[in-house]
């Protein structure tokens, strides 16, 4: 039976190679039957920028988000967040605070990084 699953990605992606890492680990569950969503928090939205190369693992990253593209992963972003998406390559929603607490409350499953 396919769960939903969210991702919290909070930690700098220019400090540490935690965010890549989770990336991969949504496009495998995103590769099976779950309904995955990923939640991009603070500076870790800089994952989704056009600007990739202060990012730890960026070279890895580079190879993930056209398989994320493909696969239609969802991903919540803060709406008050500095950082542009381009909304045409990825499915991304801006959303309030409350709102992403109320998501983390609904899924089946959650993974924090």
């Amino acid at each position: 039976m396919a769960k939903t699953v969210a991702i919290v990605i909070q930690e700098d992606p220019t400090k540490t190679h935690r965010p890549v890492e989770a990336l991969r680990i949504a496009l495998g569950l995103a590769a099976g039957s779950h309904n995955i969503t990923v939640i991009l928090l603070d500076e870790a939205v800089r994952l989704l920028s056009e600007e990739t190369e202060d990012i730890v693992d960026g070279e890895v990253l580079e190879k993930f988000l056209p398989s994320l593209q493909h696969l239609a992963v969802s991903f919540l972003v803060q709406d008050s967040t500095k950082y542009p998406v381009d909304q045409n390559r990825f499915r991304v929603s801006y959303v309030p605070p409350d709102a992403i607490c109320s998501f983390v409350g609904s899924v089946d499953r959650v993974l924090v990084f």
